[in-house]
């Protein structure tokens, strides 16, 4: 293994690797935050008397998709990742349902395939996000490493 000194930028294969991880993590702490909070509003809707919200299909992929975000915006903060890089990928993950829901509402789109449009979209403007903002996805999760990396612009990204 070379060592790589400290600024300098990584290689091709390991800024693949680290971009690759970046969204492995993300993806991760949505699933976990979907099982998790998606636990949490089961029991406080049948605590309630409230119908599940797979009676409502829309309505249960907006509280999914906001369950999901949450924990992606958590675990980006966590690993350093500054608010505007941050806001943008909670965007991109909202973004699909909100226009899918038009759609769905006017009967031109089924639940499954809203579900199944929405989350493959999803990860696609996720990507879009982390490639626009690539030197920030491509540095190891460290707070120190994301912050010092150059933003768009050859700006160093702040807090």
């Amino acid at each position: 293994m070379r060592e790589v000194r400290a600024g300098a930028p990584p290689s091709r294969a390991a800024a693949v690797r680290t971009f690759l991880r970046h969204l492995l993590e993300m993806l991760a702490a949505m699933v976990a935050g979907m099982a998790v909070l998606g636990f949490v509003w089961s029991l406080v809707l049948a605590r309630l008397g409230w119908p599940s919200l797979d009676d409502r299909p829309l309505l249960g992929a907006l509280v999914m998709v906001t369950d999901m975000t949450i924990a992606m915006v958590v675990a980006m903060r966590y690993r350093g990742h500054g608010w505007p890089a941050t806001v943008e990928m909670s965007v991109a993950m909202c973004l699909p349902f909100a226009l899918l829901a038009g759609p769905y509402l006017m009967g031109l789109l089924a639940a499954d395939s809203m579900m199944m449009a929405g989350h493959l979209l999803m990860v696609v403007a996720m990507v879009a996000v982390m490639l626009r903002r690539r030197a920030e996805f491509v540095v190891r999760h460290d707070a120190e490493d994301v912050r010092a990396a150059p933003r768009q612009g050859g700006r160093p990204a702040g807090p």
